[in-house]
């Protein structure tokens, strides 16, 4: 069996303790350095994804529906609110680690999340840090 890569490291805020980025072939993880298992794995997203359906699909017929969602982490909750919400959706993702928006916006993510894009220009989705 392949070895994990290391492709990225973050420091968490207050912390002091990194996160680690790492991939083996197609697949990709996030852990915490220094403890056991995975925070994420690109292989296991099945509650990423229901975190943001089960809730966006009652409120996709708002006129413009706005919602906010704690933490990036591998883009899957993201993604899953976007494609739930449509086109006059407003999402807001409060991030702890800014290495984290740019490992998902990374060429190795393959461009499963859109850009930022700014209010008033459709769907759209900005990452704010969270101090």
């Amino acid at each position: 069996m392949a070895r994990f890569e290391l492709l990225g490291t973050a420091t968490i805020p207050g912390k002091g303790t990194q996160l680690r980025l790492l991939q083996r072939n197609d697949e990709f993880s996030i852990k915490i350095a220094g403890s056991t298992g995975e925070l994420m794995n690109s292989r296991l997203h099945g509650s990423e994804d229901a975190l943001a359906t089960l809730p966006c699909e009652r409120i996709a017929d708002h006129p413009a529906p706005r919602v906010l969602i704690g933490g990036l982490g591998m883009g899957y909750t993201l993604a899953a609110a976007l494609q739930s919400l449509g086109e006059t959706a407003e999402v807001t993702v409060a991030e702890l680690v800014p290495e984290v928006k740019d490992w998902n916006l990374g060429p190795w993510w393959g461009g499963r999340l859109p850009p930022e894009r700014p209010q008033g220009q459709g769907s759209y989705w900005r990452c704010g840090a969270v101090d």
